[in-house]
């Protein structure tokens, strides 16, 4: 399966013969604004062994959770490959709430796990396999849809299944976490990513939040240092940005609903799937997503195409929300592309 993503900038540009800084992508859901921050990378002290107590300390609080309910990881996409790491002498099975980030599928491949494939858009409250490693993300990718889990939860409780929720993107939404429930249900673990939302993909931080037990055996399986220090000084600076969550969530939705506007009564657009998220997925009518990818190439503008995106097929492209001059780009280039 190709397990590829967004935001290769670099590949886009070569292909197109330009400079990267030239290309406007709306293919990666990185947030469009940068928190407010003043780091003078010189004087960050990189000659000794960091000691991660502090950080601990100050990300407990932003989660509002204990420093026992948490743990660290290189990014999300570590963090999942520990989880799978920890968790395949027990488990079997993955149930996969599809279509989801690709790097669930690449890990359960990886670890030998049977795949059991939900789609979310055609029966979400099937019953799941017993004892199976169940992933939902949310809000979802690629449509950005958040969903009250409730019902679900209950399946997955008879089910007894160890649960994983992705909520990289519920920063966006302004929609409650299921951090409450950890204390509840302890086979619960919950991915927080800080990439997305804090604008900082060369940034490698996430969170894994799960009851004290669980924690305890994920760091048995985890190398002794696994952020740089120039991770944890940006991370830090930037959750004291009181007014940046804030700002981003009203910026992203007005972006989103100028972005719809605009776009929606096009004959090329089937469908806009509603988005708790900073993207849209839109299913495209009388074109594939490769071709107008393509189309797309002289105006320097990537768009995501989700044709490997499991229960989709290549009619599928996701739009990040940028900022209002890259949309009205965007939106010109689609009205003035001959299709």
């Amino acid at each position: 399966m190709n397990f590829t993503h967004g935001g290769d900038i670099e590949s886009f540009a070569k292909l197109i013969n330009t400079k990267p800084k030239n290309i406007i992508d709306l293919s990666s859901n990185i947030n469009f604004l940068k928190p407010n921050i003043s780091i003078n990378i010189d004087d960050t002290n990189i000659s000794f062994y960091k000691n991660y107590t502090d950080f601990y300390k100050k990300l407990s609080k932003f989660y509002g959770i204990k420093r026992s309910n948490l743990i660290l990881s290189n990014g999300a996409s570590s963090g999942i490959f520990s989880l799978f790491t920890s968790l395949k002498s027990t488990i079997t099975t993955c149930a996969i709430y599809s279509p989801a980030y690709l790097e669930y599928k690449k890990a359960a491949n990886v670890f030998g796990y049977t795949i059991h494939t939900i789609n979310r858009f055609d029966n979400i409250y099937q019953n799941i396999p017993h004892n199976s490693l169940v992933i939902f993300v949310n809000p979802s990718t690629p449509d950005g849809k958040y969903y009250k889990l409730d019902k679900l939860f209950k399946i997955w409780q008879k089910a007894d299944a160890t649960v994983i929720i992705d909520e990289s993107f519920l920063e966006f939404s302004n929609k409650p976490s299921m951090i409450k429930f950890i204390k509840s249900y302890k086979k619960l673990y919950i991915i927080k990513s800080m990439t997305k939302i804090y604008s900082c993909a060369g940034v490698r931080v996430a969170a894994i939040i799960s009851n004290k037990t669980n924690i305890k055996k994920l760091k048995q399986t985890q190398p002794q240092w696994i952020l740089s220090s120039y991770d944890i000084t940006y991370i830090q600076e930037a959750i004291k940005d009181k007014q940046f969550l804030k700002n981003s969530y009203k910026q992203t939705r007005s972006n989103k609903k100028y972005l719809i506007k605009h776009i929606q009564n096009l004959p090329i657009i089937k469908k806009i799937y509603p988005s708790d998220a900073n993207f849209v997925m839109i299913k495209l009518k009388n074109i594939s997503a490769d071709v107008l990818q393509k189309k797309l190439q002289p105006y320097k503008i990537m768009v995501r195409d989700c044709f490997n995106f499991d229960t989709l097929d290549n009619r599928f492209i996701r739009v990040a929300i940028k900022d209002k001059k890259s949309i009205q780009r965007f939106i010109e280039a689609i009205y003035d592309i001959k299709y």
